[in-house]
């Protein structure tokens, strides 16, 4: 058995505070659901950095670029003070093709999000969108033709998942000089609207390598890539740096990965009742996913410091 992650309170908001300078924070089922701000999570970070706390966006989601995000957070009033400040998988992969100086081309099975962050490095990638299929698919098969300057699959979220783009990933990807790269493997996005299960990347990512017939290499969390990309540049040390998140194989997890401190907020994927499952677990494995402190939601971050004030 394990302990139960701590629950910040009015006493411990203090001492909370001053454990780190750095926040690392999840998106989606933390900051926002959709287009929606969940509580105060916006008024919550933009008063970190007031105290001077570093806060960066740290988001497996691919569909959009960096320069997508800085205007959705304009939008949902996140003062993020520029892309620097926001770090998604798509970028990370970027960043990954950038430093192995690769000079071929990208098969791309995702959204113009991924493709942007390519393009932002000089690399050239291609066929995001719907695929053109009619009739038999096995009507179409010699009709496909493989370009012979690929040189790696990127898979990421693809809402024009299909049978041709599963095929055509997997013949690249017969060629084991060709580089296997996804985002994530996140199985679920949190969704609040009715019964309704939204499959993640994960699945996508399962059928590719599936076919390739080996794993891919994953830039987004729990892998420490994200990290590294991030501290290289901005020089943080993971003993002073917080992450917060709602998914605890993920989220959590990258922040054990990195030895930072870490959050769960049960706005999103991670109940209450999954965390005491994994503290009553005899598997170790399991005691990893749970995170040293729990809110309901970010927002309760800045009800506690209201309530510190008042006192």
């Amino acid at each position: 058995m394990a302990s139960l992650p701590k629950r910040i309170t009015k006493s411990s908001i203090k001492s909370f505070l001053d454990s780190f300078d750095n926040v690392l924070t999840d998106c989606d089922g933390v900051l926002w659901a959709g287009d929606d701000v969940i509580g105060k999570a916006n008024t919550t970070l933009n008063h970190l950095q007031k105290l001077g706390k570093k806060v960066f966006l740290v988001t497996n989601n691919s569909t959009k670029s960096r320069e997508d995000y800085v205007l959705k957070c304009e939008k949902l009033g996140f003062e993020i003070p520029s892309k620097e400040h926001i770090v998604s998988s798509g970028y990370v992969l970027a960043e990954y093709l950038r430093q192995q100086n690769f000079k071929k081309k990208v098969y791309v099975v995702g959204t113009q999000g991924m493709c942007k962050e390519l393009e932002n490095v000089g690399v050239s990638c291609f066929h995001v969108g719907e695929e053109q299929t009619v009739g038999n698919i096995l009507n179409m098969i010699g009709d496909v033709k493989l370009d012979p300057e690929v040189g790696a699959v990127a898979v990421g979220f693809d809402p024009h998942f299909c049978f041709p783009k599963i095929m055509r990933a997997g013949s690249y990807l017969n060629n084991p000089e060709c580089l296997f790269l996804a985002t994530n493997t996140d199985e679920r996005f949190p969704v609040s609207n009715g019964p309704l299960v939204f499959p993640g990347t994960g699945c996508l990512v399962r059928c590719v390598e599936t076919v390739a017939e080996r794993p891919p290499v994953i830039m987004g969390k729990p892998s420490p890539k994200m990290f590294s990309v991030i501290s290289e540049k901005n020089n943080l040390q993971p003993s002073r740096t917080l992450m917060i998140g709602d998914r605890s194989n993920t989220d959590i997890l990258f922040g054990k990965n990195c030895g930072l401190h870490t959050l769960v907020v049960l706005s999103g994927v991670t109940s209450m009742s999954d965390l005491e499952k994994w503290a009553a677990s005899t598997d170790t494995e399991k005691h990893r996913l749970l995170a040293d402190y729990y809110l309901e939601e970010i927002g309760d971050l800045l009800s506690l410091l209201n309530a510190d004030k008042a006192e």
